[in-house]
């Protein structure tokens, strides 16, 4: 009998591995690993004990693991982990005018302390745009934290001239965005932009006649959930249970 061609895809095992540190998170993990030896060895090993604890969450919360992200250009993917907890309609962010403009609906991922804060672009194309707005740091959960909270916004236009806008909002605990990127860099679908400390909330902004393809209440995973497809509204609705 001949033998059967099986696509690459089916031959090939993706093991699972430990996520590494991101470097931002390193100096961290060593500032307390050092006072957690220190206090071990010099004021008390119960307490010692616990900071051990803390070391460990120091770590895990810089994790930065390997995501596999579609690579259709009509796709727009989630920028951040966590928890979809507000999908409405909106104006663009007024600081990115006159660049962007228009109406569009916006989907909010909470991320809590406990999710990745590497934060990716939704997809392909180059940064035209980053403003950085100085603010407060009320619940990252209310609606007025994208008009008062701390933030930065990404505008990326793709080669064909669609721009997709998104925003690192700061929060009650979060107290430093950071960027990877710089106006004029070229980014890949998924591709590191920046992360955000400690725990806060990203919104995606998807222009007229993109409708939102993930539900209140799911939960995304940067790089990989897709928020929609450019041009398509699938009018998508769920019940939590």
């Amino acid at each position: 009998m001949p033998a059967i061609d099986k696509p690459d895809s089916q031959l090939t095992a993706v093991k699972w591995r430990f996520p590494s540190v991101h470097p931002e998170g390193r100096k961290f993990a060593l500032i307390s690993a050092f006072l957690t030896l220190a206090t071990y060895s010099l004021v008390s090993h119960f307490l010692g004990w616990l900071l051990v604890l803390v070391t460990i969450w120091v770590a895990t919360f810089f994790r930065d693991p390997i995501r596999t992200t579609p690579t259709d250009p009509k796709l727009i993917i989630a920028p951040a982990d966590g928890l979809v907890t507000m999908i409405t309609h909106v104006s663009a962010p007024p600081e990115l005018a006159p660049e962007l403009t228009g109406d569009f609906t916006r989907v909010s991922i909470f991320m809590s302390v406990f999710d990745v804060h590497i934060n990716r672009s939704p997809i392909a194309g180059t940064i035209r745009k980053i403003a950085y707005i100085p603010g407060k740091f009320l619940n990252a959960d209310l609606d007025k934290a994208s008009e008062d909270n701390e933030r930065q916004h990404f505008l990326v236009e793709r080669d064909d001239g669609v721009k997709i806008a998104f925003t690192q909002i700061a929060g009650l605990v979060a107290r430093r965005i950071m960027s990877f990127v710089a106006e004029g860099d070229r980014v890949a679908g998924g591709e590191r932009i920046g992360l955000i400390r400690f725990g806060s909330r990203v919104d995606v902004f998807l222009p007229a006649g993109t409708g939102s393809q993930i539900l209140l209440g799911q939960r995304a995973i940067a790089g990989e959930t897709i928020l929609g497809e450019i041009g398509v509204d699938p009018k998508r609705s769920g019940s939590s249970q």
